[in-house]
This record gives C-alpha cells, structure tokens and sequence, in this order.
C-alpha cells in the first residue's frame, strides 16, 4: 500500500510540475493583457478564471477524452474505470489505451518539432541554433513520424492508426488557434484592438483552453487515472494563476524553462507512443523524466542568472 501512495504522490507532484511550466507561456499571455484591463476585470477573471481552468477545461477535457476513447464505459463510468476492478472494465480501458496515448504522443511529439524547428527561442543546448536554420524540414520530419507510426499501428491495431492521424489533426487545429492568439495579443497590446474587458476575459480564457490541451495531453503519459490527472493538473493551473498575478517578471528570468518544457514534452510523447506500441513503461518514469529535465534547465536558468556563466549560445 505503501508503494501505491508514494506512486500516487509522485504522479500528482509531477504533474503539478508538468502543467505548471508547460503554461509558463499561457501565464505571461495573462499577465500582459491583465495590465489593459480595469481592476474590477483583473478580479474577476483571477478568480472566476481560477474556477474555470481547474474545474471545467482540466476537469471535463480528460474525462470527456477517456469517455471518447473508451464510450462503452458511459460518461460517468470514465471518471472511475480506471480504479475498477471489474475484468469487463479492465479490458475495455486496456483497449482503448493504445490509441488515446498514440494520438496524445503525436501531439506532443510534433508540439516539440514545431518548437525546435520553427519557433523563436533563447538557445539552451548549441544543437538548437542548428535546427533553428532548417526549419524548411519540419514538415518533411514529422510527415516521415506519422506515416510511419500509422503504417506500424496498422498492422498491429487499426484503430490506433486512426489515433495517430487525429492527434495530428489535433495539433494543427490548436497551433492555428495558437497563432491567431499571437495576432490577436499584438493588436491588444498595441492598441491596434478596440476590446472591452468582457472580451479580454473572454479571449484569455479561450486561450487558456487551448493551452490547456497540452497539459491534459500529457498527462496520460503520467497516468489514465481521470481524478488524479484532476487534481494534479487543477494544482497547476491555481499555481499559472498564482504567478500570473505577481511572480511572472520574475519567472521569465528563468529562460530556459520553456527549453525544459518543451524537452518534458519530448520524453512524455515519445512515452505514450512507446506504451502504446505494448512495451510496458514503469509509472515512476514519467514523472522521472519531468523531474530530471526541468531541473536540469532550471539549473542552467540559475546559474546563468547568478552570473555563474556567460551564454555563448546566444551570440
């Protein structure tokens, strides 16, 4: 039993982690629009916003992804099969595993691609800088993943080819609705934009819901265990609103957080796709893997702030 507790408590702290510096981007969105809204507006958004985030986008969205993947549970039945001991339901969750973590891991497998080969980015590690300059080849790359994911999937199960293509699916959709938001957050904050507070709030949490999807993604890296994905990504979604109010200055110091972000990101697709192909991942390595890759780069962030070391990166 003690084992089962120590698991527990590890998978809710590393994703508390997990969701905490993946919205590290989401929080710094927040904080630069709050600064154009009203007092009243702040208020309000810090604290509906709180029960929002937690309660109905990390809350509902893994639960309605495991009802999805597995329907004949029932809606009330997902929030719960996953402690179930019934042989029914522990073959119908095992069913579906393999092709909700295929579809999460192309997400988050090609989330990562797009960062290392398109996105702007303060160089943490001297192989960055080099596929920064070939970004012509994003498309090429991961294109080769998913045609070869599928043609693997298929022969073993082909519902989780069609998994891999809808993750796809699901990374273009919320990497459009990511770029419109960048627009959007430029004309606000240039006053290009004619919005009142209600649409401020409005298109925070829009965004905030699209962020949102990462964190939930790779959550089931950590576990199917809808309640525990609950209440370890609704703690790190009450932490994204804790710094958007007064720690984010001091947050984006640390610059190479979203560098271990985005490698936290790496490691957990490239988990949920190993699993769902049948090779058997240990429960602890998912959190191992956050722990160890963010402390790296919160190390290095450190360092270089303590004018430990000159970032010859960069020049």
């Amino acid at each position: 039993m003690a084992v089962d507790v120590m698991s527990i408590v590890l998978i809710v702290v590393g994703l508390c982690l997990f969701e905490t510096i993946s919205s590290i981007d989401n929080a710094v969105i927040n904080a630069e629009v709050l600064r154009t809204m009203s007092k009243k507006a702040q208020k309000w958004f810090l604290w509906w916003g709180v029960l929002f985030a937690v309660f109905i986008v990390r809350g509902l969205l893994p639960w309605v992804i495991i009802w999805i993947s597995t329907p004949s549970l029932g809606f009330f039945g997902s929030l719960t099969a996953t402690f179930s001991s019934d042989p029914i339901v522990v073959k119908a969750i095992e069913a579906s595993a393999p092709v909700l973590l295929m579809g999460g891991g192309i997400f988050l497998v090609f989330l990562f691609f797009h960062w290392l080969f398109l996105e702007p980015k303060i160089y943490g590690l001297h192989a960055e800088r080099f596929f920064a300059k070939q970004g012509v080849w994003f498309y090429a790359v991961i294109s080769v993943i998913l045609t070869s994911l599928v043609w693997i999937s298929i022969k073993n199960n082909p519902l989780m080819a069609l998994g891999a293509v809808i993750g796809s699916t699901a990374f273009f959709i919320t990497h459009g609705f990511k770029q419109n938001a960048e627009k959007v957050e430029h004309e606000m904050l240039h006053g290009k934009g004619n919005l009142s507070d209600i649409s401020k709030i409005m298109y925070l949490e829009v965004i905030d819901m699209t962020f949102s999807i990462d964190g939930v993604l790779g959550a089931f890296a950590f576990t199917l265990v809808v309640p525990l994905i609950l209440i370890g990504n609704g703690l790190g979604a009450i932490v994204v609103r804790q710094m958007t109010v007064g720690n984010i200055e001091r947050i984006k110091k640390y610059k190479y957080l979203k560098n271990g972000a985005m490698y936290s990101i790496l490691g957990l697709g490239t988990v949920m796709i190993v699993d769902a192909l049948g090779v058997h991942i240990p429960s602890y390595v998912s959190p191992t893997i956050t722990f160890v890759v963010l402390g790296f780069f919160f190390w290095k962030s450190k360092k270089e702030l303590n004018g430990g070391v000159t970032n010859s990166l960069n020049r």
